[in-house]
């Protein structure tokens, strides 16, 4: 029998009474991998968060090598040897790399003072292990998002924790990173460390985990080996119901060209020509770094071109900043909807509202809050926004209904053309096929949809063709009928396909 580093047993947690994990068990077993998945909202984070120290467990046991323990803060876990690396960043941008690993635990020598020389060189040594050629010094602000993400996990390597928590690790990796993340997590259970690693890429947790455990709305759903499960059970043990169809394709017939872009040329692309017609969804695939983000926040207004021209309807427009885009029917839906999209201190109606005021201002000047209550009420309808009503904080919606909100906002500017920047990241199986209907129901009615993902299956899924980049150049262009996951990643490393 499998030995238990961490037991939590009949775990509850209210907040104002209401319950949020409802006598939930669950194992962390000594030199394994296990998976805790479960939907946006399902209690996941909130069960770690118990683990660690966040929060306070209304009434359960945890025991740590069969002693039990009751954390107060995080760093009364750590000191016992819990890890834990959050989904969102917790790096300070204007420190060094070195000084964010080591930060509260600098080795100082005689009379406190730090020894500068030795936090770099331990830094330097993680950073190796990680396949990371990084000078510690740089500053956090310096380095893409990914390499922001193998930082937090060498952070938490650092701590030598006996139990390392996982939270969505390889949303902003690439594919590189990602495999070598998958060696470094399968080095840390050879060497007798226990992660649990939540994630709803369900294709990773098959290739690393050992065991996988299931919450649903609070509760247990089940644990369970990896080899006695599939992928449409952990789905249908997640969503409480089996999803006939994870990308429900719709077909329309496709209209004359809305947005064309000509040459398009700065910083971050070059000579990117396209057309993008009405009614069709054009999904855009490539590396990290390849520069489709940069592409969709130039067509945005977010940076200038140097040269090319971008043509709305036919009649080329000069877009300076979003407001510009949004004059011109252009709106965007950010990769990163809590720096970008959404603010999670407004309510929905503030945030729906946010970017389209204007049309809510009434003959003397004043917002007229009838009219926005009664647009809220209508994409809390029409999107199926699960929230206790539209006064509701955003930042206690969970991560699929707070991507609703942002996509509502956009919306309700009215546009014809929409960015959508990585739509689904971080949002369970179940909120994603949502947003995906969601999608093609605009795109029926004659809404023309830039996609930009990271995830192929969800590119192949959805999309009418594909446009992959390379090093900020077009590489490629491929109809849907003709796309596969082959060609798509040829063009992506800057390949010709045969």
């Amino acid at each position: 029998m499998e030995e238990k580093i961490v037991s939590m047993e009949n775990i509850i947690k209210e907040f104002s009474g209401v319950r949020v994990l409802d006598n939930v068990n669950f194992n962390i077993y000594k030199g394994k991998i296990m998976a805790l998945v479960g939907e946006n909202g399902a209690g996941k984070s909130t069960l770690m968060k118990i683990l660690t120290g966040v929060y306070l467990r209304t009434s359960g046991k945890v025991l740590f090598d069969g002693e039990p323990v009751d954390f107060n803060t995080t760093k009364e876990s750590q000191d016992k040897g819990i890890a834990f690396i959050h989904q969102e960043l917790n790096l300070v941008r204007d420190l060094s790399i070195g000084e964010n690993i080591f930060l509260g635990r600098e080795p100082v020598g005689p009379g406190g003072k730090i020894k500068w020389r030795k936090l770099f060189d331990d830094s330097r040594e993680w950073l190796t292990k990680l396949g990371l050629d990084e000078d510690p010094r740089e500053l956090v602000k310096n380095i893409s998002v990914g390499k922001q993400q193998m930082i937090e996990i060498a952070k938490a390597l650092s701590l030598d924790a006996q139990v390392i928590i996982m939270d969505e690790p390889t949303g902003a990796l690439t594919m590189s990173e990602t495999e070598r993340l998958f060696e470094v997590v399968k080095e840390l259970r050879e060497a007798g460390h226990s992660i649990v690693y939540i994630s709803h890429r369900l294709n990773e947790i098959f290739e690393i985990c050992d065991h996988v455990t299931v919450l649903r709305d609070g509760t247990l759903v089940g644990e369970e080996p990896i080899e006695k499960l599939d992928e449409d059970r952990i789905i249908e043990m997640m969503v409480g119901r089996k999803l006939s169809e994870q990308y429900p394709r719709v077909d329309t017939e496709i209209g004359e060209v809305v947005l064309e872009v000509k040459g398009l040329t700065n910083r971050f692309v070059e000579n990117v020509s396209f057309q993008l017609r009405k009614g069709e969804i054009l999904g855009v695939a490539g590396l990290v770094g390849a520069g489709r983000t940069e592409l969709a926040r130039t067509i945005y207004g977010v940076y200038q071109p140097e040269s090319g021209e971008i043509l709305v309807n036919g009649s080329p427009v000069s877009i300076k900043s979003p407001k510009d885009a949004l004059k011109n029917g252009i709106a965007y839906l950010s990769e990163d909807r809590k720096e970008n999209g959404i603010v999670l201190g407004m309510d929905l109606v503030e945030n729906v509202t946010l970017a389209s005021l204007g049309n809510y201002v009434g003959k003397i000047g004043n917002i007229d809050k009838s009219k926005e209550r009664e647009s809220t009420d209508r994409y809390i309808k029409s999107m199926s926004i699960k929230a206790a009503g539209r006064n509701q904080l955003l930042q206690f919606l969970s991560g699929g209904n707070q991507q609703k909100v942002a996509l509502a906002k956009n919306l309700d500017t009215n546009p014809g053309i929409l960015l959508l920047d990585e739509p689904t990241r971080g949002v369970d199986v179940g909120a994603k096929k949502e947003i995906y209907e969601l999608i093609n129901k605009y795109k029926q009615e004659g809404m023309s949809i830039l996609m930009v993902s990271s995830e192929i299956p969800e590119i192949l899924g959805i999309s009418d063709r594909v446009m992959i980049m390379h090093e900020g150049r077009v590489s490629g262009t491929i109809d849907i009928a003709e796309a596969d996951q082959e060609k798509i990643m040829t063009y992506a490393v800057g390949k010709e396909v045969s």
